[in-house]
């Protein structure tokens, strides 16, 4: 579907993407007035790691373990991821959850 009646190339294949890529200017469609997000993305300075993010960075109470293995969250599979909890902490979440 289109949104607009004026057929555009996509934004990469302009012409303005293409002298900021040869003469490394900004590119007004790219510049953005908020912080970083889904509208602002935030670089990595050259040779900068990533810091990844999983699952397991937040705490995890057994039910929801239960519910991301597919489980009903009945009173035996509660105590189960409990105990799963319990022994293998953060991995428990890193298996089950992409």
């Amino acid at each position: 579907m289109i949104m607009s009646d004026e057929l555009r190339p996509p934004l990469e294949e302009s012409e303005e993407v293409a002298d900021a890529i040869g003469d490394d200017v900004a590119v007004d469609a790219f510049i953005t007035e908020g912080g970083p997000g889904r509208d602002g993305p935030e670089f990595l300075a050259p040779g900068q790691e990533p810091r990844w993010r999983t699952g397991a960075d937040q705490p995890w109470d057994p039910e929801d373990v239960a519910v991301a293995e597919g489980r009903d969250p009945t009173p035996e599979n509660i105590e189960r991821a409990r105990r799963e909890l319990e022994r293998d902490g953060a991995a428990v979440i890193e298996r089950i959850v992409p």
